[in-house]
Formats: structure tokens, C-alpha cells, sequence
């Protein structure tokens, strides 16, 4: 028996159809609130989660799929109808045809897409894209930066189920993440380095999650020195520790001089959006014998959008119930399983503030859901930035692409492995003068160079570009090309190493080396 405030008799059992319960947990009166007012009023979607576990005799997490999809979609009808109290998104909805709430996923897809513009627009300034007017309170706002753009840019969260993320995000890493590798009865350490002025990663964000993981203890260092790390490493029993990439690269470093016993405590690092380079993983491996490296995807407006699970495998996998995490072509319509796509989510929990369907900039491969008994979840794989494409008179390439062929044609030419030589690595476009270099940072610049040229001959790193380009093609072109229309275009190739602190690489105000830079 349900009542109006959602109290179930302790006989209650959930029903056998996923449809049911999740009407059941989300009734009519609060499927389409009647006011603002009525908005605040609502019962937050963590507790429809924990209900639901509650009938189910399962943790949320573990719940067949079916059941999960059948209350998201029931959260996703509420949160249309929510946002169209607002004069602003009910325009934008009506101007794209949606006329109600989706009755399925597909349906969904009809929702057009926000890219960090609209975001813009709408939560930044007098934020008129609120459901809830700001002047009531309850609300936290981050800034970030940009981790290419630096645009500045806002958002906003309602505090009540910001909470609620976090301990639900808390929970999942415990459990699923990192409880495989801090064990044992001594005291178990989790670290960020991630500073408050970094929220450009959502860094208080990410706190607010590590302070969740259920039996740990948990430090907000902020950026450290090697004698600040020997003594958080000093104290006894396993460590996890959450940085920025570059902050994660830098530990071997930091690390060198620490006490065998310090060093062997270290167990996971969790490098933030992005990349960590196959020789930066070698060097920390080698400083820290017991350490997982793994990686921790965040952005603005999702502060935990996937985890990887395991080194063994680059998927990343969601938490269930935080975010709806999409895989999307370009019309906004979901990707088959393999297959390449952008990024979008939609925060499952923000009564106040929601924001549909937003682009982080980040492309995905979709994989397989998990399967059998334990968690049940989306996964997907990192393939770079929306942004990293390399253009090439009117065609575009993947510059992830181009890395990858690239690394392999020099490695068979030359013996040399990127992976191995160079800690970093950037694309820069100059446009006008038609020439795009490679540049890689090494320890041993002239000799990479020298090894290189010899190797190759006059123009190699010309040919090696042709034969490599053309298994780049973006999704964004479905086009042909092959070396001969390449080289018509008129472009230069160049392959440089240069030293580690050279100022020909072109870093972000947070020390972030965007894979492509253009240039005029």
C-alpha cells in the first residue's frame, strides 16, 4: 500500500514489471510538480534509489537492468516535465518538437543537445534557466576554467542532492573500486591532491565524493611537495591517492628518495579526465611496486561520470542511479555497442537546476553493459576530446587516430616507441603555413631526433605522416582519403622531440597538454 508521502507499509513487495515499481516509486502527484514551489517539495531521487533496493532485496547497483532503466526513464519523464515550468526550456523544448514527456529512451533522443554555450546561458549571469529561483537558497555554485577552452563557466547544483551524489559516488568506489585494494586492519588512506581553486575538475566536487568512500580516511592535501608526500606515505597502512593527470605523473618524481616501506604502501592512483602516457605508468610502477593505476572521469556537472574498475581493462564504468550517460552520432541518437561517439550526460539528481542532455566535449566508445551476477552498468572507453581533430584543407582527423598510427609506423621504421620516449605529446596546426609537427617531449631530445632522422631519411617524417593520416578519418568525415589527396592538400609534416620544459609545447593554465593547438 503506498500513501501520498510515499510511506509503504512494511508488507510492501515490488512489483514483478520494472514499469510498475517505477511508477510505484514515482508517483502521478510528483511525476508533474504544479509550481516551483511544489519542485523544493519533492522527494529526492536518492531515496526513490534506496526504495527501490529496499523491494528489490538487492543493492541498487546490482539490480538487473531492466529495473534500473525502468526508474531512470520515470526519473527522465519528471525531469521534462520539471524544466517546462520554466519559461525558457519549455520554449526550447516545444522549438524542437517535444511536445511532453518521453514514454521511451528513443523518445528521449528527441531532446536537443546543450553544449557548454547553452549551459552558459542558462546558469550563468541571471541563470534563467532555474526551476527554482536562486533568491530561495540552498544552492552551491562551481566554477570552472576550462580544461582547453578556459572559458569560464558555472553551474549550478542544488545542495540538498549534491549530498546525495556524493555518498552514492562514495559508496560505488568503495565497494566496487578501490575495496580490492586497500585491505588488511591497518588504516586505509584516500588523498587528492586536487586544489579548491581547481574546480575547473570539479576538484571540491571530487572531495566531496572521497569523503564518502565508506572506511577510509580521508586528506585534502592539495598540490604537494615530495616532503609533504613522504609524510602522508609516513603514516601506516594502504593509500589511494586522486589527482589531476599531470599531478599523478609527477609522483614517480616526488617519490624517488621515500623509504622502501612508504613507497610500498601506495596502492591506487586515480588520474583525473584524460590521458596518462604508457612511460609515465612505468616510471611510477617502478617508484611504487603495489600500485594500480586507474582513472577517475569528471567534469563540470558530473562529478564521478565513470571509474575504471581494474588496470586490466580502459573501460570506464558509471555509478548507476548518478547520471544518465549517453554515447551519441551527431544527431544525438545513441551509438551501437563499438562504436564511436560524444559524450553527454544528464544529472539524474537536481530538482532545482536541471540541465538536459549536456555535451562535455569528450568522445566515447560505447561497450557492453556488465552482465551476471554483482554490478550491472554501462560502460564506455575514452577516445579524446571533441576538439582534438586535426584539419587538413576541408577534411577532418582524428588526432587520436593519427597518434596511435603514427606511434606504430615509427615504432616499425625506427625502433623507437613513443610510448616508451616521450612524456607528453602535441599536434600543432599552423594553418597558414600548412605544416603540422608532432612534438614529444623526452629526456633525451637530440638523441630521439638524431636516432630518428637517421632512420628515416630526407622527407621520412613526411611519408610516415601520409601512410599514417589516412587511418585517422574522424567520425565527424565519413569521406575517403589515402596519401596521394592528402599530400594534394598542400600540407608539411614534421616529427620533433623536444626537451620536457621546452615552451614549444603549449600547456593550460593548469598544466594540461591539450593533444592539438592551432595556430594561424
Amino acid at each position: 500500500m503506498t500513501t501520498k508521502n510515499g510511506r509503504r507499509t512494511a508488507t510492501d513487495t515490488a512489483p514483478k514489471d520494472p514499469a510498475e515499481l517505477a511508477a510505484r516509486l514515482i508517483p502521478e502527484w510528483e511525476l508533474k510538480p504544479e509550481s516551483p514551489e511544489a519542485v523544493t517539495e519533492l522527494p529526492s531521487f536518492a531515496s526513490k534509489m534506496h526504495e527501490c533496493a529496499r523491494l528489490s532485496g538487492a543493492p541498487y547497483s546490482e539490480l538487473p537492468h531492466e529495473v534500473q532503466d525502468a526508474l531512470v526513464l520515470r526519473r527522465l519523464q519528471q525531469l521534462v516535465n520539471t524544466v517546462t515550468l520554466n519559461p525558457l526550456w519549455r520554449a526550447r523544448l516545444e522549438e524542437a518538437g517535444v511536445a511532453g514527456p518521453p514514454a521511451t529512451y528513443r523518445e528521449w533522443e528527441r531532446i536537443p543537445l546543450a553544449d557548454k554555450e547553452t549551459q552558459a546561458d542558462l546558469y550563468m549571469g541571471g541563470r534563467p534557466g532555474l526551476v527554482v529561483p536562486l533568491k530561495r537558497g540552498g544552492f552551491e555554485i562551481v566554477a570552472s576554467g576550462g580544461t582547453s577552452g578556459g572559458r569560464p563557466l558555472e553551474t549550478v547544483y542544488p545542495l540538498r542532492e549534491l549530498r546525495d551524489t556524493y555518498e552514492i559516488a562514495g559508496h560505488f568506489m568503495g565497494k566496487y573500486q578501490l575495496g580490492a585494494y586497500l585491505v588488511g586492519n591497518d588504516p586505509k588512506w584516500l588523498y587528492t591532491t586536487l586544489a579548491d581553486y581547481q574546480m575547473w575538475s570539479s576538484g571540491t566536487m571530487v572531495g566531496g565524493v572521497l569523503q564518502n568512500v565508506p572506511g577510509i580516511n580521508y586528506i585534502g592535501a592539495g598540490p604537494v611537495t615530495a616532503g609533504v608526500l613522504e609524510h602522508m606515505f609516513s603514516y601506516p597502512g594502504p593509500k589511494a591517492l586522486m589527482g589531476i593527470t599531470a599531478g599523478i605523473a609527477i609522483l614517480s618524481d616526488l617519490g624517488a628518495s621515500m623509504n622502501k616501506e612508504a613507497r610500498e604502501s601506495f596502492r591506487v592512483a586515480l588520474y583525473g579526465s584524460g590521458v596518462l602516457s604508457q612511460k609515465k605508468r612505468t616510471e611510477l610502477k617502478a617508484v611504487y611496486p603495489n600500485l594500480e593505476i586507474l582513472s577517475y572521469f569528471a567534469a563540470t556537472q558530473a562529478e564521478t561520470i565513470g571509474l575504471q574498475l581494474r588496470s586490466t581493462s580502459p573501460w570506464l564504468a558509471a555509478v548507476p542511479g548518478l547520471h544518465l550517460v549517453e554515447i551519441v552520432d551527431e544527431r544525438g541518437r545513441a551509438v551501437a555497442e563499438g562504436e564511436e561517439g560524444e559524450l553527454v550526460v544528464t544529472r539524474l539528481h537536481s530538482h532545482e537546476a536541471p540541465l538536459l542532455r549536456l555535451k562535455l566535449g569528450d568522445r566515447m566508445v560505447r561497450r557492453p553493459r556488465t552482465e551476471g551476477p554483482g554490478l550491472k552498468t554501462q560502460q564506455f572507453e575514452f577516445a579524446g576530446r571533441t576538439g582534438d581533430v586535426l584539419h587538413l584543407a576541408d577534411s577532418q582527423y582524428s588526432a587520436a587516430r593519427a597518434l596511435e598510427a603514427l606511434r606504430d609506423d615509427l615504432r616499425a621504421a625506427t625502433g623507437v616507441d613513443l610510448d616508451d620516449a616521450a612524456h607528453e605529446v602535441q599536434f600543432v596546426n599552423h594553418r597558414e603555413a600548412r605544416t603540422i609537427t608532432l612534438l614529444a617531449t623526452a629526456d633525451d631530445a637530440p638523441g630521439l631526433n638524431y636516432a630518428v632522422e637517421t632512420a628515416l631519411g630526407p622527407y621520412g617524417a613526411q611519408r610516415l605522416f601520409l601512410g599514417a593520416v589516412p587511418r585517422a578519418l574522424s567520425l565527424f568525415n565519413q569521406g575517403e582519403a589515402n596519401p596521394v589527396a592528402i599530400e594534394k592538400a598542400g600540407y608539411r609534416f614534421e616529427l620533433k622531440f623536444v626537451h620536457r620544459a621546452s615552451v614549444e609545447i603549449e600547456r593550460t593554465d593548469v598544466g594540461k597538454v591539450p593533444l592539438v593547438r592551432d595556430r594561424g
